[in-house]
């Protein structure tokens, strides 16, 4: 039974191992004949595969987007963006963002520096690595070859100071520097405030003055001249610098230097015929009866033509006549002018004529596609209704018979408001309901329709509304949002563009332009009081509107860090008074 049973398995597995063998057998010829065949599609499919990832990745390769400066509308550009879609890089000759509208109450110690700066890194870091930050300087920027020439401001870097960056898209957010008209000895004589530092030099200057004061060898009249106060220029930042020290001096100083209390003069000099002349009238006639009744002497109608080391020189434009006064300090705040590295690359595009950068009404600088401009350094150059106004009425009028009806010019009403804003500020300033209504005769009857003549006519003083936006933190900061925007849409918007008609050329613009929304301005004129000028021509002043300006400027920095201490300040402030060490 057992030798049966082996011979059996035996013949069973030799069938099947040579069964076995036959179909290796075959399927090794078979892989000898396809095996080249196979080979090759492997081959061709792998190289294929490469062309693809070469492929993918040239299409998904992020366009570089170049930001140069940190200030309000640096970083509000920077906040918004979808950095997933770019290479962003920052250059910046400052490492912080800095709440410009608190700079006034730095110099008084009512705010400390520190409070009101938040560094970039902290704020980039949110962006999870999207962001490239150097802190340098712009020196030169090459229009021709795309690219910037950057200068590090470490002191002790002596070698490869200076180093280039090439763009794919540019973002010119360099801010303005002090206009000085070019007068003799400000640069020299004169503090300005505009910067962090600048603050902070005021600060230690005021407190110089007051101990020079006190020294025990100087008469009554180098005491008085030591403690003479001159602000130039009767604007925002002027009057609330004269606010904030007539109440350090008050609420403060006074204590601590009894001797020289009724020395101490401040004196406001102004161009204009009245200060805060950009704001509400009722408002600027506040100021100025609550700086008579402060004693803060107000100059209006005077121009500095020169300062030396001890006086300054004012000329009354009314007489004609120059006079001499002797000061302590100085502080300059008459405006901005546009930085030197904007004013060699306005040369090279040719905007030669032109006092700021000028844009399009999308930020995008005049002759240049790919750079864009926001904040102080630009100015946008709206374009005028009457450059076009044939070229609309020929769109709005379908029928070509040469008059247009009211139907006809409503069907192009939306487009002609979003791309000329000026429409609806002069709509606004006459009281007008609609734009139809323009169409109507001088005696206000309703007409069904113009010609040409006639139409031009309706719209002949639209343009007189157009007015350049002001240099401040909140246009600067509205336009950084703006132009995020845009870019986040870039693509979506190139294949569905969601800008008004092109009344010159076929189709629509790619982005709606940028309108300006004014929330409103505020001015502090000191002894817990303030002023507002609000949307809708409401004008709010006094205690209340104080505790207004104090919710706000609160509500608007850029991290609970800098909230919490400004408003840590502003309460040791009421329970401590001010500092006044020279630190």
């Amino acid at each position: 039974m057992r030798g049966f049973s082996s011979s059996f398995f035996f013949n069973r597995a030799s069938r099947a191992i040579h069964d076995h063998s036959s179909s290796i057998s075959k399927l090794l010829l078979i892989c000898a004949i396809s095996g080249g065949a196979h080979i090759s599609f492997s081959e061709t499919q792998s190289e294929h595969s490469v062309n693809s990832v070469q492929t993918f990745t040239d299409v998904k390769k992020k366009k570089k987007v170049l930001v140069l400066g940190t200030g309000w509308a640096g970083i509000s550009f920077l906040k918004n963006l979808d950095v997933s879609s770019f290479d962003v890089q920052v250059v910046s000759p400052r490492n912080y963002f800095a709440f410009t509208p608190l700079l006034p109450s730095v110099t008084c110690g009512t705010v400390e520096a520190r409070s009101i700066v938040e560094p970039i890194r902290n704020i980039i870091k949110k962006k999870n690595g999207g962001i490239q930050f150097w802190e340098a300087e712009c020196i030169q920027i090459d229009a021709a070859n795309k690219r910037v020439v950057c200068r590090s401001n470490v002191d002790n870097l002596l070698e490869k100071a200076e180093f280039l960056l090439d763009y794919d898209y540019l973002v010119v957010a360099i801010g303005a520097q002090v206009n000085t008209f070019n007068t003799v000895g400000v640069m020299e004589h004169c503090h300005f405030l505009k910067e962090v530092e600048d603050a902070q030099r005021i600060r230690k200057n005021v407190i110089d003055c007051f101990e020079k004061a006190s020294l025990p060898n100087l008469s009554e009249e180098e005491k008085r001249t030591n403690l003479h106060f001159v602000i130039v220029g009767g604007g925002p930042t002027g009057v609330e610098f004269a606010a904030e020290l007539h109440d350090f001096v008050q609420e403060n100083l006074v204590k601590l230097y009894p001797k020289v209390q009724d020395l101490v003069r401040i004196t406001v000099v102004h161009s204009g015929d009245h200060i805060l002349n950009t704001y509400d009238k009722r408002i600027s006639s506040f100021a100025e009866q609550k700086f008579q009744r402060d004693g803060i002497e107000v100059k209006t109608g005077c121009r500095v033509v020169g300062v030396s080391g001890k006086t300054i020189d004012i000329k009354v434009k009314s007489k004609g006549e120059t006079y001499s006064v002797p000061y302590g300090m100085v502080v300059w705040s008459t405006g901005t002018a546009t930085r030197p590295v904007v004013r060699d690359y306005m040369e090279q595009i040719g905007q030669t004529n032109r006092h700021t950068l000028a844009t399009d009404e999308w930020l995008r600088v005049e002759g240049c596609d790919n750079v864009y401009a926001v904040g102080d350094c630009a100015t946008i150059n709206q374009r005028k209704v009457m450059e076009d106004i044939a070229t609309i009425f020929s769109i709005a009028d379908k029928d070509n018979s040469g008059t247009l009806t009211v139907k006809e010019f409503q069907d192009v009403v939306d487009d002609i408001l979003v791309r000329y804003p000026q429409v609806n500020l002069y709509l606004r300033s006459k009281h007008l309901h609609s734009v139809a209504d323009l169409l109507n005769d001088p005696q206000k009857n309703e007409r069904k329709e113009v010609d040409i003549e006639g139409f031009k006519s309706a719209l002949s003083h639209v343009d007189s509304q157009m007015k350049s936006l002001p240099a401040t933190a909140q246009v600067a900061a509205q336009q950084g949002s703006y132009l995020a925007a845009c870019f986040n849409r870039m693509e979506e918007s190139q294949l569905k563009p969601e800008g008004p008609l092109r009344f010159r050329e076929s189709g629509h613009h790619q982005f709606r332009p940028f309108q300006y929304k004014h929330f409103g301005q505020f001015a502090p004129l000191g002894g817990e009081q303030t002023a507002a000028e609000l949307p809708g021509d409401w004008v709010s002043m006094g205690h209340s509107t104080q505790w207004l300006w104090y919710s706000v400027y609160a509500s608007k920095q850029v991290s609970w860090r800098t909230r919490v201490l400004v408003v840590s300040d502003w309460t040791r402030k009421f329970i401590f008074g001010r500092d006044s060490s020279r630190i």
